[in-house]
């Protein structure tokens, strides 16, 4: 990073100030402070006592906080790649070159974006959005492949406020920007811990986790099976039971069985468990996983509750409140649903009770924890979005203890070295990318497709960051559109780069061609592959048990 221009923009006392710097030195109102070291860049805001005429500085109020500098990229024949990665797990995030454009909620789209609240999944309304070929932007790290010759550029950390980074290919230029549009400071902040890197894949990867002192996962790569993509809300105690004993009479070695979203009464009311449906509740269910040697998994969504919840309506003042003093939506799911204060005690003495039930009581050993941006949704006077989703997340560490979180939508910067498995792609669908009018829509949409892509272009992460959860894969013939070459597709990606291997089919009604997919699913783990792009198409070859294997597909 050279010829970097520094821009502060913000207020004290109400009155505007601009600080345009080309490295570290003196303002009226701040010390900016600048340490280069070994590819590293530590910058950092420390607010003055007083001012150059001698008045009480006070509180700093920060607008935007950036860097940029130039950064080449190549087009032509034989163009560079960039990558960056999006705003949460659910983002579609892979290689583009400068003669792309980044996808984004078309125009057409207004109407359904604002009935159905698809603004709030992602980072549209508090990033800038690029607005042509060879622009684009993404958060906590980027990287321009050429060839097998990584240049990475990442942050150290995201305590201090979401890094967003900006590319502009038409101008061969850089812009690095700390989310921080509020923020009241009146002590040292830090403003961006950087790093930059070049090498192979494996070089920089390792030497970046390496460098933020994350320790690779415990435990392993595991297979098992979630109620959601065949029943999603409509389960009960004899739909999962008969799916349990199928499992176990075909002899399947999974290691987690996974109860999904609709056991319980509403979102947000966790230990309400629906009577009609469970008549004896979870913890039979439980003990007959644990009879048949699987980890019984439990979904839940911690940080925030739907419309109808009796949370919601009993407790309104634990909801997140936006600068009007409004609860903040953060999307159309079920009946709506609403953000929580991970801020009030009592919102963490409840979250406190449903983990102790739900892990001490009922038994479960991995929870499967999502919609967790909602703990990120509002930024209040004193911390940023990020420091509130980094807190969020060491809390959830604190509440499950030395059993597994497998995050979900979810910043992946904050989750780094906090979940065991996370999703690192959208959600599959039961057809290859939707609808024409869906593609219109936001980033995190429902998309096979956009998957499929995510868990080869996020592959860095697994064994590193935590075990990638590239979300099921699906080889039965009913109450699915996928053809059975994109089944395929699906199933050798996530055996290929995932660390968990779920799905939610009713493995009982396998045929012994499917069994054979299926087993040979694990065997691809740890294969020698390599990823190329072909113009619009993404090439996986590997090494197959019976020669080399190639993949393609059009993202």
């Amino acid at each position: 990073m050279e010829d970097i221009i520094f821009l502060i923009r913000g207020n004290r006392n109400g009155e505007p100030f601009v600080a345009e710097m080309y490295q570290g030195g003196e303002q009226p109102y701040f010390t900016l402070r600048w340490q280069e070291d070994e590819g590293e860049l530590h910058i950092r805001i420390i607010p003055k006592d007083f001012d150059d005429y001698g008045n009480p500085v006070g509180e700093l109020t920060l607008e935007s906080v950036s860097m940029t500098f130039p950064w080449s990229c190549r087009g032509g024949r034989k163009p560079e790649q960039i990558f960056m990665n999006g705003y949460q797990s659910w983002t579609d995030s892979h290689e583009h070159t400068i003669l792309e454009k980044e996808p984004a909620i078309s125009p057409l789209a207004s109407g359904m974006v604002e009935k159905y609240y698809l603004d709030r999944y992602g980072d549209v309304n508090f990033t800038m959005k690029p607005k042509g070929t060879g622009q684009f932007h993404g958060f906590t790290y980027c990287y321009f492949r050429d060839g097998e010759r990584y240049r990475f550029l990442g942050s150290l950390s995201e305590r201090a406020g979401f890094t967003v980074f900006y590319y502009n290919g038409g101008a061969q230029q850089m812009t690095i920007e700390k989310d921080c549009s509020g923020l009241r400071i009146s002590e040292e902040w830090n403003a961006f811990d950087l790093v930059e890197l070049s090498g192979t894949e494996d070089q920089v990867f390792d030497l970046y986790f390496e460098k933020m002192q994350i320790n690779k996962p415990a435990g392993s790569p595991m297979t098992g099976y979630t109620s959601w993509y065949n029943h999603y809300q409509n389960i009960s105690e004899q739909i999962i039971m008969e799916n349990l004993e199928h499992v176990h009479e075909m002899g399947q070695n999974f290691d987690v069985f996974q109860i999904d979203d609709g056991y319980q009464t509403y979102v947000g009311d966790w230990l309400d468990v629906n009577r009609d449906k469970f008549p004896d509740g979870l913890e039979p269910v439980v003990d007959r996983i644990h009879t048949y040697g699987m980890k019984a998994g439990l979904w839940l969504s911690p940080f925030v509750c739907e419309k109808n919840s009796r949370c919601y309506q009993e407790h309104r003042d634990w909801l997140v409140r936006d600068e009007n003093g409004h609860p903040v939506c953060g999307g159309s799911n079920w009946s709506t649903f609403y953000a929580l204060n991970t801020e009030l005690p009592q919102v963490r003495e409840y979250l406190k009770e449903v983990f102790h039930q739900v892990l001490d009581v009922w038994g479960f050993d991995l929870v499967k924890l999502d919609f967790l941006y909602g703990a990120c949704m509002q930024p209040t006077p004193y911390k940023t979005r990020g420091q509130l989703m980094c807190e969020a997340m060491d809390f959830l560490r604190e509440l499950v203890g030395d059993k597994l979180i497998l995050g979900c939508g979810v910043p992946l910067g904050p989750a780094f070295g906090k979940v065991d498995y996370c999703r690192i792609g959208p959600d599959v669908g039961l057809d290859w990318d939707g609808s024409p009018k869906e593609k219109l829509l936001h980033r995190e949409r429902v998309s096979t497709k956009n998957t499929i892509g995510n868990t080869i272009y996020r592959r860095q992460l697994n064994g590193r960051a935590f075990w990638n959860d590239p979300d099921v894969y699906l080889l039965r013939d009913d109450n699915i559109k996928l053809s059975a070459k994109q089944k395929a597709l699906l199933a050798q990606v996530n055996g290929l780069f995932g660390g968990l291997l779920f799905t939610s089919d009713d493995v009982g009604n396998y045929d012994a061609e499917k069994r054979k997919l299926q087993k040979s699913l694990t065997e691809l783990h740890g294969a020698s592959r390599s990823v190329e792009r072909r113009g619009r198409y993404t090439v996986v070859r590997y090494q197959g048990q019976d020669g080399e294997k190639e993949l393609k597909v059009k993202l």
